[in-house]
């Protein structure tokens, strides 16, 4: 059943996408003459000018990803969101030359646009133009990040946005998002990951313009960027941008690495009081283990398993949506995938040193909330004892095998991944998936299952209006019965039994209630 379900899954992804017929003659006929360029295929040290990674092809369309090793991460002591700030100044701020409204309104018949994405460790530049409006888009583009505005009524304007971001569209509007990404402050407390990448509102309201400008000097240097180039540009538009972008101070030393998380033992469960008329539910831990380890390809075909994003024949999704109707979806992750809500797959250009593995559980009525707790808290305890079966092995790996073909599906993608690829230090995406998951076997995958995922220091974050009564429901641990509007088959009721029971091992003052506007504060 899981396999022919995953087939008819696969058939809808690939028909939700079809290519033109004259696209796929541009790509059969780009295909012998194709080349991928990469200055290197590992994380960079020191560098004299910017590096590259090239890829070459007959569409017409030409593809941009300026990549900038400084995120999130290197925002300093008293100033968490000058990173984001920065990058949004240089996207959403114009340029010396020409401001913000006239650069959109120049990208208007071109009918393309050019946008940002500021991680930990990463903040990416990207767009798309037509070949035809190749200089007139590069122009525009070159300029907004070699000789930025840097206008004052931008800088107000934009630190608004990312104030208001936090405590308005995370705080007040978005209990996935807000539990999601409150979940990732929690596990890395004291870590340079610990803030949101937008910053703290406290942070944010005291940043000026000449922090923004600091951070510029300091990180947005040849040292730090990798110029990715995809499409049917000129042969030589490639040498072009690097030398315009050598025009960058120098910069240098070896990339930073960020370190494990230091979490103590033990479950803790925050609980965020907001007046809302659901729950929702996030846990996780951090694992050792991101694109460069050994053991990726075998924790990703678990976390597909357990909770592929927006697919409904993974294991949760199965025991809590559809036998029981508890919610929405139920989904795991072990890397980080913000936004997820609105959008099914990830974005590239979110490499991280380390990760977390994750369950969110969509929201739920809070009559049911500690049952979808124990029943999520149940299922992945089952996993980590008894490991994956043979048939669901089968089935996820010839799943994720054609999966990575999706991931990959347009020019823009491709691009992204293979910029992530060098940061990894590994091939190709869909050719390392291809050979990862051909090597493995169910006792790798079982293996990797007790080594890496068998945790006792689970965070969990819980969203929702009585958290005073949830807290003493976890504390209490009084059985939690579900009741179902139509009758149940006998399996699960018998089971739900065992799960309105299940145990929660936190210790009472590990349970805490955090007031919304203390959240991001």
């Amino acid at each position: 059943m899981m396999r022919r379900t995953l087939g008819l899954l696969l058939t809808a992804i690939f028909t939700l996408a079809p290519l033109s017929a004259a696209n796929a003659q541009r790509r059969a006929a780009a295909g012998g003459a194709r080349k991928t360029s990469m200055t290197n295929t590992t994380k960079p040290a020191a560098a004299a000018k910017p590096a590259s990674v090239l890829e070459p092809t007959q569409s017409p369309l030409v593809s941009f990803c300026l990549l900038f090793m400084a995120g999130a991460a290197s925002d300093p002591d008293g100033k968490e969101g000058v990173a984001s700030l920065t990058a949004a100044m240089l996207a959403q701020g114009g340029s010396r030359a020409l401001p913000y409204d006239e650069i959109v309104e120049a990208m208007y018949p071109m009918a393309t646009s050019f946008g940002r994405q500021t991680d930990k460790e990463m903040t990416v530049f990207s767009g798309t133009t037509h070949v035809d409006n190749l200089e007139k888009y590069y122009a525009l583009v070159r300029d907004m990040l070699l000789d930025p505005g840097f206008r004052e009524d931008d800088f107000t304007r934009l630190k608004a946005d990312a104030v208001n971001f936090l405590k308005v569209s995370l705080r007040q509007g978005n209990d996935e998002e807000l539990g999601k990404e409150y979940l990732y402050n929690i596990i890395y407390a004291g870590h340079p990951y610990e803030h949101h990448n937008m910053g703290t509102v406290a942070s944010l309201e005291r940043l000026t313009l000449d922090d923004v400008r600091a951070f510029y000097k300091q990180h947005y240097t040849q040292g730090n960027l990798v110029i990715g180039l995809a499409g049917g540009y000129p042969t030589d538009f490639a040498a072009r941008v690097e030398t315009d972008f050598a025009r960058l101070p120098a910069g240098g030393g070896a990339a930073k690495k960020f370190a494990q998380p230091k979490v103590s033992p033990g479950m803790r469960v925050e609980i965020i009081q907001r007046e809302t008329r659901a729950t929702a539910i996030s846990m996780g831990f951090p694992i050792t283990v991101n694109r460069s380890h050994k053991d990726w390809p075998a924790l990703a075909l678990v976390a597909s398993y357990l909770g592929q994003h927006r697919s409904s024949v993974s294991h949760l999704y199965q025991r809590l949506r559809e036998a029981r109707g508890l919610n929405y979806g139920d989904y795991s992750y072990i890397e980080y995938f913000p936004r997820g809500m609105f959008q099914f797959t990830p974005d590239a250009n979110l490499g991280r040193s380390t990760q977390i593995f994750q369950i969110w559980i969509r929201p739920v009525e809070p009559q049911n909330s500690m049952f979808a707790l124990r029943a999520a808290l149940f299922e992945y305890d089952k996993l980590v004892r008894g490991g994956m079966k043979q048939a669901d092995f089968e089935a996820i790996r010839a799943f994720l095998v054609k999966y990575a073909n999706v991931l990959t599906s347009t020019q823009g993608a491709r691009l992204g991944y293979a910029l992530d690829s060098r940061y990894y230090g590994t091939p190709e995406y869909t050719a390392f998936m291809r050979a990862g998951l051909s090597r493995l076997t169910l006792a790798d995958v079982n293996r990797a299952i007790k080594q890496h995922l068998a945790s006792d220091r689970m965070r969990v974050v819980m969203v929702t209006k009585d958290a005073a009564g949830l807290r003493d429901a976890l504390i209490k641990g009084a059985p939690s019965p579900i009741t179902y509007n139509s009758p149940k088959p006998a399996d699960i009721m018998a089971e739900d039994k065992i799960i309105e029971r299940y145990k929660v091992n936190v210790r009472p003052e590990r349970v805490v209630v955090v007031p919304v506007d203390k959240v991001f504060r």
